[in-house]
């Protein structure tokens, strides 16, 4: 069979017209990526959204479920009442009196009538030295002075009778001052014995040692049989007055116009307590006796002392307490617990508990306080305040209160419980804290700054 002889009637353009149909396929697969990608952006999106809808209700669940759980707390009950603005420093027991009793005479000791540690009045005898030696120098001494008397008496007599003489022209008038002279030469020695005899006194009086004030006896310092000298510096026995006793104390120079102003009104005495080392126990209670003359420039401080009258003895010389000086009182404060009031890097806040038994988050500003008490302003007198719980206490959380109730009594809550006035504590002050809103985190605070030392 012959071969179909070529088409030369065929042109170059029929040619390109058969091959154009591959191009539309490259496109229309294009299109098919784009709508997969499409797809898979809004199964991504549905899923997506399906997850934060599932998140956001096991949140709400939990939250509903945390409300519907009761925090176990304690409660008080803000009150209006007066509280007291006080300065707080270091301070010295010191005695108002120390007596170091030495000896005025010499000779042996023969005598020791205390006790180490003894409670002596002013008059006591304490110590006996032999007096053997000062009666016999007393007795010599009136042994003259009776001697120089006589002649003195004789020299009296024979001056009356040479004025008689005289007046009769019997003797010259020089015998008769010569006679006149005499007398005043025996007057003068008699004064000279009588001086000794006084002074043998006072010796022998020197011989018995006598507490010069009220006080404790220290240890003691000197045995029977020693030889004690007036010109040595030995040391008998030292005595300390204990009742009253002072306590010095420094203040920083700012508080110096606050006090003067107490003390130039005279309407009342400033009261000072004596706390312990650790500030927890009030040792004594006392007022401000003075002030010092001068500002110490070194320090920036100001001497204060107080006197107390110490009767149970509690203040002992150089003992280290802490003085609380009242300065000032604000009255009509609405006071609450320290223990309520909580913080955080906002400011302060409180729990307060409303009458559906939940607790609020309520911002307070923090004024004077005084031991476990605090002067806030924020919440009114009769609010209801947490104590306690705080680690699961939230804004909105269900509570279920559970104080103490008072001794002897039961079944009754008392929602007072932490709104009396505590024991004394030392760190009392004014101070002020930022009324923020509070974030979750929150710490207790559960103490204030001393305000004692210079700022």
């Amino acid at each position: 069979m012959a071969e179909p002889l070529p088409d030369t009637n065929r042109t170059p353009s029929s040619a390109s017209q058969r091959t154009a149909p591959p191009p539309q396929k490259t496109q229309s697969s294009g299109h098919a990526w784009i709508w997969l990608i499409i797809v898979v952006l809004l199964i991504g999106g549905i899923w997506y959204f399906y997850r934060q809808h599932e998140a956001a209700q096991a949140a709400a669940k939990a939250k509903a479920n945390a409300r519907s759980f009761s925090v176990p707390i304690t409660t008080a009950t803000a009150r209006t009442g007066p509280i007291g603005v006080y300065i707080n420093a270091l301070g010295t027991v010191t005695p108002v009196y120390t007596v170091t009793v030495t000896s005025r005479v010499d000779g042996q000791v023969m005598n020791v009538n205390y006790k180490e540690g003894q409670m002596v009045q002013k008059g006591d005898l304490l110590v006996e030295i032999d007096s053997r030696p000062y009666e016999a120098t007393l007795k010599q001494a009136e042994g003259t002075l009776a001697h120089d008397e006589a002649l003195l008496n004789e020299a009296r007599i024979d001056l009356n009778r040479y004025q008689e003489a005289f007046n009769r022209n019997a003797i010259a008038k020089q015998q008769l001052d010569d006679q006149n002279q005499t007398v005043l030469q025996y007057e003068g020695s008699v004064k000279t014995d009588q001086g000794n005899v006084d002074s043998a006194k006072v010796n022998l009086i020197y011989t018995k040692i006598t507490a010069p004030i009220t006080g404790r006896v220290g240890l003691r310092l000197v045995d029977p049989g020693n030889i004690v000298q007036a010109s040595a510096s030995t040391s008998l026995v030292v005595i300390t007055q204990l009742q009253p006793i002072t306590v010095i104390f420094s203040i920083a120079e700012d508080y110096l116009p606050q006090v003067q102003k107490q003390l130039r009104t005279g309407s009342h005495t400033m009261s000072v307590a004596a706390l312990d080392r650790d500030q927890t126990e009030k040792l004594a209670m006392g007022s401000l006796l003075t002030l010092d003359n001068q500002i110490d420039t070194t320090t920036g401080t100001l001497k204060l002392k107080a006197i107390f009258p110490n009767g149970d003895l509690a203040l002992f010389p150089n003992q280290f307490v802490n003085a609380r000086l009242l300065v000032d009182t604000q009255q009509n404060a609405t006071l609450i617990p320290v223990a309520a009031i909580q913080r955080n890097s906002k400011g302060a806040f409180v729990y307060v508990i409303k009458p559906d038994s939940t607790a609020g988050l309520q911002n307070v500003t923090v004024g004077t306080t005084d031991g476990n008490i605090s002067a806030v302003e924020g919440v009114s007198a009769g609010t209801v305040v947490a104590t306690t719980g705080f680690d699961k206490l939230q804004d909105g959380a269900k509570v279920a209160i559970h104080n103490n109730p008072p001794s002897g009594q039961n079944g009754s809550n008392n929602n007072n419980n932490n709104n009396g006035q505590g024991a004394s504590s030392p760190n009392s002050t004014r101070g002020a804290a930022p009324g923020n809103s509070p974030s979750d985190s929150a710490t207790p605070n559960n103490g204030a700054s001393s305000t004692g030392n210079r700022p």
